[in-house]
């Protein structure tokens, strides 16, 4: 990846950098405390952390408006919370709680908000691609000008209904943003052992699909691109492409040991990108915050996910009855 460049246009306020930094750490923090939860047995069946990659989603949201909607795989929890969603609810969920946003049913892979239009984790690898297509054909027929983020990994890229979606959005014009997700790692394996082309956006060329790739490591880098992006989309011009390059420090799920790469990989990568250093480097070098200011935020929001944890913890675990709610048949 090359190295960080910062956007020259972003001429973004202290109040915003502040934010993007609390936001990231959320996401970074409710993840740590998640995989001690995971570890104490407090968590069950799968858990995709999403530790290193929280300047995607948090870039993404800050181009979004109210309204607009978002969808995305199992690696779900910073979606939730940078959308909004309440991290006592989330982290119930993960617990198999009733006090979570589907009563303890979903768990990690498979919540919802319909408040924050929020539409799911996703276990299926590229199930929610085409979901995000109908979302976005919903908005294009009722014309409201929204638009629906569509996540996912550099691995679901390769499904042959992420084609079919391609094309189908290009033909009706729909005003879905696909974001790539591009960890560099499909589960286990490496994108270059994997994938034949080494850009994935540049698979809309076919459609007429525009895009771009995007450093995902960087937060500002990210927004700017969401804004270009949200832009064509409300415009009419049907959907865009991103393909925002970013890096998970943890396994695939919990229970990877991510042996495929090494250490020093992974270590290098949190030295030089990591994207909550660079926005405190950016606070601090532009005298926008002081040392104190930043840790006053880090023990807010520690003691956000304490809470969260201590509410999962005492929330009782679902009925027996809930079995039978929220079927079809």
């Amino acid at each position: 990846m090359a190295a960080r460049k910062t956007p020259s246009k972003s001429n973004v306020s202290a109040d915003e950098l502040k934010k993007y930094y609390r936001d990231m750490l959320l996401i970074r923090r409710f993840e740590e405390k998640a995989g001690q939860l995971y570890g104490m047995g407090l968590i069950g069946g799968f858990c995709h952390l999403y530790i290193g990659q929280e300047a995607v989603v948090v870039g993404l949201e800050a181009a979004a408006e109210d309204g607009d909607k978002r969808i995305t795989s199992y690696r779900d929890h910073g979606h939730m919370l940078a959308c909004g969603m309440n991290p006592d609810g989330v982290m119930a969920e993960l617990t198999g709680r009733e006090g979570g946003y589907s009563k303890g049913k979903g768990g990690s892979m498979h919540m919802f908000s319909k408040e924050k239009h929020f539409y799911g984790g996703h276990g299926i690898v590229g199930a929610q691609v085409p979901l995000g297509a109908g979302l976005a054909f919903a908005d294009k027929y009722l014309d409201n000008k929204r638009v629906t983020f569509t996540y996912f990994g550099d691995g679901a890229a390769n499904q042959g209904q992420v084609y079919e979606t391609f094309n189908m959005a290009a033909l009706w014009k729909l005003p879905v943003i696909f974001v790539i997700e591009n960890n560099q790692y499909a589960m286990g394996t490496a994108q270059r052992r994997s994938t034949s082309t080494p850009d994935l956006y540049t698979r809309g060329a076919a459609f007429g699909i525009p895009g771009e790739a995007v450093d995902g490591m960087d937060v500002l880098a990210v927004k700017e691109a969401g804004d270009k992006a949200v832009a064509h989309c409300r415009a009419g011009k049907g959907p865009y492409i991103l393909e925002v390059k970013t890096y998970r420090y943890r396994g695939h799920s919990m229970s990877d040991p991510a042996k495929y790469r090494t250490r020093e990989e992974v270590q290098k990568m949190r030295e030089e990108k990591d994207a909550i250093e660079h926005v405190r480097d950016l606070l601090l070098g532009g005298k926008h915050a002081t040392e104190d200011d930043l840790k006053a935020i880090d023990k807010e929001i520690k003691e956000i996910v304490n809470k969260s944890a201590d509410f999962a913890k005492t929330s009782p675990e679902p009925a027996l009855e809930e079995l039978w709610t929220d079927i079809y048949a």
